[in-house]
Parts: C-alpha cells; sequence; structure tokens
C-alpha cells in the first residue's frame, strides 16, 4: 500500500469511494470541504492506493496555525487493516513539517464513530466538538 498526494486523476475513483462509504449527507459537506482544500492546498489531501486502486483518503487542512483532520474515509472492503491510521499518521507528519501547533480532529457528527480510530493512534477526545493534542505531547 502507498499513501501519497492526491493527484487530480485520483478525482473520479476519490468521489466514488466516498459516495460508497459516507452517508448521503456527510457525502454533500464531505465534497464540499473537498474541493475548498484542493483549491487552498492540496498537499493536505493524501490518498491510499493499493493494487493500482483508491482505497483510502484524508483530507486535512490548516487554520490559524492548526492542523485539522477533517475526514478520513477507507472502502469497506479494506477496513479495519491500519490503512485509516495511517493516513492519520501520514498527514500528522505533514502538520508536523508545517510547523503547526496543534493537531485537532475536526468535530462534527459524521467523525463520532471514527473518534476511537483517532484514540488508538494517541490523540485524546475531551469532547465531541473536537480533539486536540498540542505537539509538545505526541510521540513521534
Amino acid at each position: 500500500m502507498q499513501i501519497r498526494s492526491f493527484q487530480l486523476s485520483d478525482y473520479v475513483s476519490v468521489t466514488q469511494l466516498l459516495e460508497k462509504v459516507l452517508t448521503e449527507t456527510c457525502y454533500n459537506e464531505t465534497m464540499e470541504a473537498f474541493a475548498r482544500q484542493l483549491s487552498w492546498d492540496s498537499e493536505l489531501v493524501l490518498v491510499a492506493e493499493k493494487n493500482d486502486s483508491i482505497v483510502g483518503i484524508i483530507i486535512g487542512t490548516i487554520d490559524n496555525n492548526k492542523g485539522y483532520f477533517y475526514r478520513v474515509a477507507v472502502d469497506t472492503d479494506f477496513q479495519r487493516q491500519g490503512i485509516g491510521k495511517k493516513l492519520i499518521e501520514t498527514l500528522k507528519q505533514r502538520f508536523l513539517y508545517r510547523n503547526v501547533s496543534q493537531i485537532l480532529v475536526a468535530g462534527d457528527a459524521h467523525n463520532k464513530p471514527l473518534l476511537p480510530v483517532y484514540e488508538s493512534v494517541g490523540y485524546r477526545v475531551t469532547d465531541f466538538s473536537r480533539s486536540g493534542q498540542k505537539l509538545s505531547i505526541i510521540n513521534g
């Protein structure tokens, strides 16, 4: 499996993946955020590729020197294989490279089921609206 930056040629595969794994409401919100992020900073959109197919995506953003994990999605056929964790870790490294002051999980109802995944990679959930961790205490 390879984690890499999103490329324009990935668009159809990514939208099909998101449509497959997200609810309709979540899909619509995610597509709006996805388009905005691509226009701002496409280096914070990563895909997981396995056997020449897109099997996962993570969308991040930086706002006011804080890095946010906005959405992570993994194809249902490839879930529970560590792909989501690898996407989170790779995006975290990009945030660290850019010297963000804090990394947070964007708090919306759609991320609630994924909070255990974020916890499993070291993030603490203090409330539903967001999960944050000062970079000074993140274990590399």
